[in-house]
């Protein structure tokens, strides 16, 4: 896979840098589309907007050939990262100011891949976090994502974003409870199955509330697409969603700290 997932890197003439779009987003998607999709569309919906130019300028890849995150981490499949480098030097040869990573998952190789870039990246545990210190500090707080996410501690281990900010007290799924319904639940999400999926992710979210669960983090960017907070009846803490907003206020403190000029051009 590597460079194939995104095309070769350093093939054909030399392109000149595109001049400067503040603001300018890099989304490093496809991990899966439908993931991606919900995220554009929370960006949208998170941006004040009167007309088209008050919102937020993005370049997306969406390369669903990027490896499995899961399989590699379980030591089954090849790496991602040099997959989500070519697609990160893709966009960071567009002119992006920031690259964002709409899959919790991909994020156990955050670190490495912020590195090579060099760009500025936001954190999506962060924002979830963030979100989640604001909405229901205190809480006990079930959180469904991949086995691969719960095994890492991507979320578990993450450090508080406040010094002040209380590490929550979480509730997770049991291990037949991950074989049985939250790992077939993505897997349906992803192959076109949302009703199957739901119903089975509706019942891992359950069992969470039925063990203490007073809040809800969705730990993978599938889980929003069929669990929602009108439906299970708790504060439900969306990544997906805390990224969005994350990138809006980005974006807008660019866009508002450069010369009229620039933004004008």
């Amino acid at each position: 896979m590597n460079e194939a997932a995104c095309g070769a890197r350093g093939a054909g003439a030399i392109v000149p840098p595109p001049d400067p779009v503040p603001g300018l987003v890099g989304v490093l998607g496809g991990m899966g589309p439908l993931a991606t999709l919900d995220f554009l569309h929370k960006v949208l919906a998170a941006t004040p907007a009167r007309r088209d130019q008050d919102h937020v300028p993005m370049i997306v890849s969406s390369i669903p050939q990027v490896p499995d995150r899961t399989a590699a981490f379980r030591g089954e499949g090849e790496s991602p990262l040099p997959a989500l480098l070519a697609c990160g030097e893709r966009l960071a040869a567009a002119g992006v100011g920031l690259v964002v990573l709409p899959c919790n998952t991909a994020h156990l190789w955050f670190d490495a891949l912020q590195s090579a870039l060099g760009l500025p990246m936001l954190h999506l545990a962060d924002a979830a976090l963030a979100e989640l210190a604001r909405r229901a500090p205190g809480a006990r707080v079930g959180l469904l994502a991949t086995d691969a996410t719960l095994a890492s501690g991507l979320y578990l281990n993450r450090p508080s974003v406040h010094p002040l900010q209380h590490r929550p007290h979480w509730v997770l799924p049991t291990a037949p409870e991950m074989v049985d319904w939250v790992m077939p639940g993505i897997a349906a999400v992803k192959a076109g199955a949302p009703e199957l999926g739901r119903d089975l992710l509706l019942k891992a979210a359950q069992a969470l509330q039925r063990r203490g669960a007073e809040a809800l983090l969705l730990g993978c960017t599938e889980l929003p697409l069929v669990l929602d907070e009108a439906g299970l009846g708790l504060p439900v803490i969306d990544a997906t969603d805390a990224l969005a907003r994350a990138v809006v206020a980005w974006s807008q403190a660019q866009r508002a700290a450069a010369p009229t000029d620039v933004v004008a051009a």
